[in-house]
């Protein structure tokens, strides 16, 4: 297909502007949308039902473009990380928790933190390099054992994926999402972007495992996520003439740029830092534990979510759910102790807790 095109580029050099072009129209419409999943199971209780149709009919877009590519023999998933034959359940579970509470101290998903990046909030943009560094010495660095640990308690799978037939779970994941999300939100054109956003997985896949496939130039075959590329893109920055860029790096480029010209073209960019060091402190441990997470879980709520449970992955499935776990977990932790603070302080203060 790649030989077809007659490109004067190399298929790598094509990946980076495919991942640039997909970020962008990702930054555009996430930025507009505010598509986070942590808003769907961890945000202000009046913003949650909005927020869970868009993320929902971008998974429903995502699972049917996905699916439709695998049947029409475009790409397939069977040497993908997602389907592999032992399902490393405790780093997945665990990783998932800790990504999950991550992201409700930092107020945001990576996804979301890159694109309040490029709109101009600082307390993203470093969230992001935290993350980066810690996520990148979970995979390569100092807390490389512990990943290799936990990966290595596994349990053998007959099916990586979901057991039976593909396009029964197919309609089934993909209608119960698309209704879920118009029960959920009633903007129409909000659940519009969140499935143009969704559509932007399989373009993804069937972008770096078919158009650009070369059998003497292979790229990896991938889609949208944010756990490896913050990394790749991270040290890409600071050590480019020796580690080359990839899909992922103008993936990430591709969502700041986007946003940026989003947020000033609706006048919505404005710069925003950290208000005190307790709240320093809370997004910089989020990061690190949005760092370890990712890579244990296997990616993010995109990486995982998005991009993952489209393939029917068993192992994409339980990460996600344990995101959604952990942030739940933990905004009803934050909350319980704010209440038990605005008690004590009424106390002291002689007057009822309300």
């Amino acid at each position: 297909m790649y030989e077809t095109l007659g490109l004067d580029i190399l298929p790598r050099q094509a990946a980076i502007l495919l991942g640039l072009a997909l970020g962008l129209a990702f930054g555009v419409l996430a930025e507009v949308s505010k598509f986070c999943f942590r808003r769907a199971v961890a945000g202000p209780i009046g913003e949650r039902r909005d927020a869970a149709g868009v993320w929902l009919a971008g998974l429903s877009t995502a699972i049917l473009g996905t699916q439709l590519a695998v049947a029409q023999g475009l790409i397939s998933f069977d040497a993908h990380r997602f389907l592999a034959a032992d399902l490393p359940w405790v780093a997945i579970i665990l990783g998932g928790l800790m990504f999950g509470a991550g992201m409700v101290l930092t107020r945001g998903c990576v996804s979301r933190l890159t694109v309040l990046t490029g709109s101009g909030n600082l307390r993203a943009a470093l969230v992001l390099v935290v993350f980066a560094v810690v996520a990148h010495a979970t995979l390569k660095g100092i807390l490389a054992p512990l990943r290799t640990t936990l990966g290595a308690i596994t349990v053998p799978l007959h099916s990586a994926t979901l057991p039976g037939s593909a396009v029964i779970w197919t309609v089934i994941l993909a209608g119960g999402a698309a209704l879920a999300a118009w029960r959920f939100s009633a903007r129409g054109r909000d659940l519009a972007l969140g499935a143009l956003i969704g559509l932007l997985v399989p373009l993804a896949w069937i972008g770096t495992g078919y158009v650009l496939f070369d059998e003497f130039d292979p790229i990896a075959m991938e889609s949208l996520s944010f756990t490896s590329p913050s990394a790749e893109t991270l040290f890409w920055t600071v050590a480019a003439s020796s580690i080359p860029a990839g899909f992922g790096t103008g993936l990430i480029g591709g969502v700041i740029l986007g946003a940026l010209i989003s947020s000033l073209s609706a006048r919505r960019f404005q710069w925003q830092s950290f208000e005190n060091p307790r709240q320093t402190g809370r997004y910089l441990a989020g990061a690190a534990l949005m760092g370890v997470g990712g890579v244990l879980a296997g990616g993010c709520t995109v990486g995982a979510g998005l991009s993952g449970v489209p393939t029917l992955s068993l192992a994409a499935i339980l990460a996600l759910v344990s995101i959604g776990l952990g942030g739940a977990l933990t905004a009803r932790l934050i909350q319980g102790d704010a209440s038990l603070s605005a008690a004590s302080q009424a106390t002291r203060q002689g007057q009822p807790a309300a």
